[in-house]
């Protein structure tokens, strides 16, 4: 795969850069210099397919590399521009990485993830020394138990949990008011293209921490726009699967309708990479059993060719000339490379027939219901109950002093099993038949949005796949993005689309941290 910088001359440039910017912001190298530096040429920026060529070819080892991401992280994360995208670092990480160096020396590699370093967030349970607490201060204590099943399978494929990431505390579910990539746990994290701009949640610090360059791999959540939000802004890839197309067990639950993890990488090749090693039957997770055909490559189909002939809805209000195209240069551009590339865009309306309220319902119905069974099996913590949570929330608000209206209102919510599945079922149909018949109609493969149409919202709810992939900088300094969509279980044609356009396009910055 083509890498972003392609002669030692540009990666020569790039370290003297970032070089001068650590040294504007006051802070210092590493006092150990790294053994090769030509090894670490523009490793932070460098897609998991290259780190592994260095590997396999250049003598590159796991240990040097987590290293200079933890100096990386140290320089940038805590001080610096101090985007705050990490809220805790595995202290076990390079004595894993270590480990994971002698199997390579021994001939085995377990597969293309093998010693490559990975954040994860801070909902999703590791059975180590870190903690799992969704961002909040009440759930510092004892760690999980045991590791979440996608972890499990990431630890299997050779990846080293580099650290856990930030969020929007309780997923963006804590209460209103609170700004987005904010925890009690871990601050409120920036975006590293403009620091004082809009980083979305919840999955704030994944997307972060991967734009700048602080693992090449990070793994979010998602229950309606948690990936895919942050992945525009912070301009970096974000795939949402369908519902139950990856494990759910050891995650921290708002509605097991809707939630999902899912790959935020730099480059569209590593998302399906990292979807390849996370897939597989959790049997602690009913929708996996739903998925078709079993496991596949996700890489297969991924080919600059992939555009070629495809019919691709597009929103009608960027036909070319219009307003729309006027005031977002960068997806009409995206739409230019789109033709350019061999797809076929056909002019579409993607009408959103949700009612706000009725959603809300939905959703903290699911946390009522699927909250209390995920405490109770986490032992060693200050709360073991919601109730305990709202409690200690009010004892230790926390120097901002930010409410919790979504966690205190859970206990006026009426549950009924039968009510909240026959709402969650319309709701999944009436999204989802919105996209199969835009689809149906116009014989269409996939569609593509622009991030202010309501497709993120439709399909999230439907529960089908959807990728973000970068489309430039607008004119604010703020990445700018392409969101491609479609029917249930269509995520790896969605990875071919994605992977053609990011070809075509080479659209994603490097961010400055202005």
């Amino acid at each position: 795969m083509k890498g972003f910088f392609e002669n030692g001359l540009a990666a020569a440039i790039k370290i003297a850069v970032f070089s001068t910017f650590l040294g504007a912001w006051g802070v210092s190298h590493a006092q150990t210099p790294d053994p090769d530096l030509t090894l670490m040429q523009g490793i932070e920026d460098a897609s998991v397919s290259e780190i592994s060529e260095k590997m396999a070819r250049s003598g590159l080892t796991s240990v040097a590399l987590v290293e200079h991401l933890l100096d990386r992280i140290s320089a940038l994360d805590k001080q610096g521009p101090m985007i705050n995208a990490i809220i805790e670092l595995n202290p076990d990480a390079v004595s894993i990485a270590a480990a994971l160096d002698r199997e390579r020396q021994e001939g085995r590699i377990r597969g293309p993830l093998h010693g490559i370093p990975i954040l994860l967030k801070d909902n999703i349970d590791t059975g180590d020394r870190m903690q799992t607490t969704a961002g909040s201060l009440a759930m510092v204590g004892q760690p999980a138990a045991q590791d979440a099943f996608i972890v499990q399978k990431l630890r299997d494929a050779g990846a080293i949990i580099l650290g856990k990431t930030n969020l929007s505390e309780w997923a963006n579910f804590r209460g209103n008011g609170l700004p987005d990539g904010w925890s009690g746990r871990g601050g409120k994290t920036k975006n590293p293209h403009l620091l004082d701009g809009f980083a979305c949640g919840s999955s704030t610090g994944s997307a972060a921490g991967v734009a700048a360059g602080f693992a090449p791999l990070a793994v979010g959540t998602e229950t309606s726009g948690s990936i895919v939000c942050p992945a525009s802004v912070n301009g970096v890839v974000g795939l949402k699967p369908t519902v139950g197309l990856l494990g759910r067990s050891g995650i921290i639950p708002v509605t097991r309708k809707l939630d999902t993890p899912g790959p935020m990488t730099r480059t569209v090749f590593d998302a399906a990479l990292l979807l390849n090693a996370m897939q597989g039957f959790d049997p602690a997770d009913p929708a996996s059993a739903s998925v078709p055909n079993g496991e596949k490559d996700y890489t297969a189909n991924l080919t600059p060719g992939a555009l070629e002939g495809r019919r691709i809805g597009y929103p009608n209000k960027f036909e070319p000339g219009s307003d729309a195209s006027k005031k977002d240069p960068q997806f009409a551009q995206a739409l230019d490379t789109l033709r350019a590339a061999g797809a076929i865009l056909i002019p579409t309306e993607v009408h959103d027939p949700n009612d706000g309220a009725r959603v809300d319902q939905a959703m903290f119905m699911g946390l009522k219901r699927d909250l209390p069974a995920y405490l109770a099996n986490r032992t060693g913590l200050a709360i073991q109950t919601v109730q305990d949570l709202v409690d200690f929330n009010r004892i230790n608000p926390g120097p901002e002093g930010y409410g919790q209206e979504g966690l205190e209102g859970l206990s006026g919510i009426a549950f009924d099993e039968a009510v909240y599945n026959d709402l969650w079922r319309s709701i999944n149909s009436e999204n989802g038949q919105v996209i199969d018949d835009l689809m149906a109609k116009h014989n269409l493969e996939a569609l593509i949005s622009d991030v202010e149409s309501p497709a993120m919202n439709v399909a999230s709810l439907a529960g089908y796949p959807g990728i973000m992939v970068p489309s430039g900088i607008d004119a604010d300094g703020l990445p700018a993005s392409v969101f491609f969509f479609g029917e249930r279980w269509s995520d790896e044609r969605l990875l071919a689309f994605a992977y053609s356009y990011e070809q075509a396009s080479l659209a994603r910055q490097v961010p400055t941290f202005r």
